[in-house]
């Protein structure tokens, strides 16, 4: 009589949210376990895992038992302090990104520094403790220029453009989130913002998915293409080499996101991700292997799936938070429609501005595939009504 199928090891999400909760499905499909730890139950990934352990992200010793219940440690942001980074190293569950990696995600000085230092191009930058630094910083690069929070920002916020002397000095009135610093940055006058995705395991196998080109509104990243449009191959080349360099030299494990200002001419860093990010949702559907698996895979230190796309284009449009709460009830629309298009809700409650899923067009007409999934994030955020 066959035995009863048993799971693989168990990989543990410290974070509940959408990252986790797209997880879920190819951690199932590789047959092994999969954990999170969530602060409540209504969580994203909460809702859709059988194994669930409420607690408090922020708690050395909650994340310390949340771990040793686990073969190994993951999370879907990198907003983790450095007490919860430490149980982890003394929790003995290997666990990925390491604290000596994720730091670089985690502080923007630190991430300039470092990228400096392997001559990785980068925006001008300083770090910033009085107006008269600012001052300074000003009087080489000029006005605008950008100020950082260099711990706790993200989706646009802990960042300001400063255009004079004043509005910089307003924004260092500003409190800082505990252990940050002030962050100073030379405006990039970019044609288009783009992003370069890596995975890669403990072995340093890598693989380079296609560069994409990101539109972000208000902060927000609002749409992906994939591949970018009209980008040269040389640069696109250029683009992967610098992501498989940082994930190399600060020893990154699972998937980095490396994003990028295009110039016209030549490309330069703007924030780094070691975890699935926004501008690689396309990839559920549009590539061979999602950059949800391959982050598994890699944690695990199997060999890692094809990144390559199965289409000439793949369009990804966030669903931002509208005037329709009930995001289901849209779905009879949407489906009849276009059934062509493949929709992720999150589970999240509906507030304005905040993403709660995507939609993703894969085809061959890049302006047919814009236009697709534009208007039906734009029918579920309640923008139009037909």
């Amino acid at each position: 009589m066959a035995s009863a199928f048993e799971l693989g090891p168990t990989v543990g999400f410290i974070g509940a949210g959408q990252l986790a909760r797209m997880s879920a499905a190819p951690a199932a499909a590789l047959g092994i376990g999969f954990s999170v730890l969530a602060n409540s139950g209504e969580e994203p990934a909460a809702l859709v895992s059988s194994n669930v352990t409420i607690g408090s992200k922020d708690d050395p010793k909650t994340v310390q038992a949340f771990a040793q219940s686990c073969d190994v440690v993951t999370f879907d942001h990198e907003l983790l302090t450095p007490e919860v980074m430490q149980a982890l190293e003394e929790s003995g569950v290997p666990y990925y990104p390491k604290a000596a990696a994720v730091v670089y995600a985690q502080d923007k000085l630190l991430m300039r520094q470092a990228l400096t230092n392997l001559g990785i191009p980068c925006p001008q930058w300083a770090h910033i403790e009085s107006e008269a630094d600012a001052h300074e910083f000003a009087s080489r690069v000029g006005y605008p220029f950008i100020l950082k929070t260099s711990r706790g920002g993200y989706d646009g916020k802990g960042v300001w453009i400063v255009r004079d002397a004043n509005a910089a000095a307003q924004v260092l009135a500003e409190p800082l989130p505990q252990g940050s610093a002030w962050l100073a940055e030379e405006f990039i006058p970019f044609e288009r913002e783009l992003s370069a995705q890596i995975a890669r395991s403990p072995s340093n196998q890598c693989v380079a998915y296609p560069v994409v080109q990101t539109t972000q509104r208000d902060g927000i990243c609002a749409e992906v293409i994939s591949p970018a449009p009209a980008l040269d191959p040389r640069r696109a080349e250029r683009a992967q080499e610098i992501a498989l360099r940082i994930s190399r030299e600060l020893d990154v494990v699972g998937m980095l996101a490396v994003e990028l200002f295009d110039t016209g001419t030549d490309i330069v860093v703007n924030e780094l991700a070691m975890r699935p990010h926004n501008s690689g949702h396309w990839s559920i559907e549009g590539a061979v292997t999602s950059q949800f698996e391959n982050h598994l895979r890699a944690v695990l230190d199997l060999p890692l799936g094809a990144p390559h796309a199965v289409a000439p284009w793949s369009v990804m449009s966030n669903i931002l938070g509208g005037d329709v709460g009930d995001l289901y009830s849209a779905y009879r629309h949407v489906f009849a429609r276009d059934p062509g298009l493949y929709v992720h809700l999150y589970g999240k409650v509906v507030k304005p501005g905040r993403k709660v899923g995507h939609v993703t067009a894969v085809g061959s007409d890049l302006t047919d595939l814009q236009h697709r999934a534009a208007h039906a994030t734009a029918y579920f955020s309640g923008e139009i009504n037909e």
